[in-house]
């Protein structure tokens, strides 16, 4: 009690401006800045003049703490502004989904690449310059931030640039290299559904429409 009386007491002295104190807070006991939870780290000094008195007024205010929730919105809509480049991709086939889970993971340290599933419900080709299914589902196809859209090795060489695994496609930055790598990926992509044992992309098309045609009257499924 003793040590609470000079406090305030010293504290009073230095407002009437007869002597000269480094801050209020310094002259509260410790233990009683503790059970008030006032905290040195949670406050800053404001600088105050009285009139007639020699010597500024310290008062403290509180900084006001971070709104964790407000904080966790804002990163995560800085993270959506960072892609520089759509990647669509099947999520129906299991070789693609190796090298999109590849690229995933280099692409949590880089953030650059937004990865959208055309064989979701929920694509929109309006979302993803007019590209429909059917057309996507023919090639690979990647949009860059700007809108520009770019296929084949060349949608390949822009994803893993943004990733850090430029080198890998580097040489085919030469037309002739290029050339030959279009070729070779157009063989793949012609034949990649009998490869992976899935059904024609007629098939695939049709039973997509099916589902859609189910669906007109559900809200459990859009096409």
């Amino acid at each position: 009690m003793a040590m609470a009386f000079r406090g305030v007491s010293s504290a009073a002295t230095c407002l009437r401006g007869t002597q000269r104190c480094p801050s209020l807070l310094s002259n509260i006991p410790h233990h009683l800045a503790h059970k008030s939870h006032l905290s040195p780290q949670r406050f800053k000094p404001l600088h105050l003049h009285q009139p007639g008195s020699k010597f500024p007024i310290r008062a403290i205010s509180e900084v006001p703490a971070a709104d964790p929730i407000s904080t966790k919105r804002e990163d995560e809509e800085s993270t959506r502004q960072t892609w520089k480049i759509k990647m669509l991709y099947d999520g129906d086939c299991p070789l693609c989904m190796r090298e999109v889970n590849m690229l995933r993971e280099r692409n949590e340290r880089y953030g650059t690449i937004k990865f959208v599933d055309i064989s979701s419900d929920d694509y929109s080709p309006d979302e993803n310059q007019g590209l429909n299914y059917e057309t996507v589902m023919g090639r690979i196809h990647a949009i860059l931030s700007d809108g520009t859209v770019v296929t084949d090795v060349e949608a390949f060489r822009k994803l893993y640039e943004e990733v850090g695994l430029g080198w890998v496609y580097a040489i085919t930055k030469y037309k002739p290299i290029a050339t030959v790598a279009d070729s070779i990926y157009g063989v793949w992509a012609k034949y990649r559904l009998q490869i992976t044992g899935r059904p024609a992309l007629d098939k695939i098309m049709e039973a997509r429409r099916n589902k859609g045609e189910a669906c007109n009257d559900s809200k459990a499924c859009k096409m």
